[in-house]
């Protein structure tokens, strides 16, 4: 499996507005090292990338005590419905709509247990990275990442627990 040449896809999805673009915001920043979207894990936090791109393979990780605006919460494997006939993953790319939609439902599920506060209830939003067409083919990616975020607000720690 290459997973230098691996990429994933990248949405940013506030779910409230349920608006898609890529993982962007604030400018980028000289620290913080470059982590692998392969290798997240939740309670890592992180900077966007400076400039807009539609696919990912690193992400600039920082200290959650350090100035960041986004904190990854949930990596979950997409599992297609039960009822799709299927009977397990294939092959075949779901496609952006069917991975957006799965998101959107896994990322807000996940998010109270993490933030100790049901999404609806909180002040803070969430994002997610998604498998690409080109990652989802070429090295069996399937995972999606959560992310807690801001509407551009700078965080100084992490917002396990906090219940905001």
């Amino acid at each position: 499996m290459d997973t230098g040449r691996a990429r994933r896809g990248a949405a940013l999805v506030l779910a409230v507005a349920a608006t898609a673009g890529s993982l962007a915001g604030c400018g980028g920043s000289s620290k913080g090292d470059g982590t692998s979207v392969f290798r997240v894990k939740a309670g890592q936090c992180f900077l966007p990338p400076g400039k807009v791109q539609a696919e990912l393979t690193s992400l600039k990780r920082v200290s959650c005590t350090s100035g960041h605006t986004q904190e990854a919460y949930a990596v979950v494997s997409y599992s297609p419905p039960s009822n799709s006939g299927g009977g397990g993953i294939t092959d075949d790319y779901p496609g952006d709509t069917v991975l957006k939609t799965y998101a959107d439902g896994v990322c807000a599920q996940k998010f109270s247990s993490y933030v100790g506060v049901d999404y609806q209830d909180s002040t803070l939003f969430f994002t997610y990275l998604l498998p690409s067409a080109r990652g989802w083919q070429q090295s069996h990616d399937r995972k999606i990442i959560c992310f807690v975020t801001t509407t551009g607000a700078v965080l100084h720690k992490s917002v396990k627990g906090t219940k905001t």
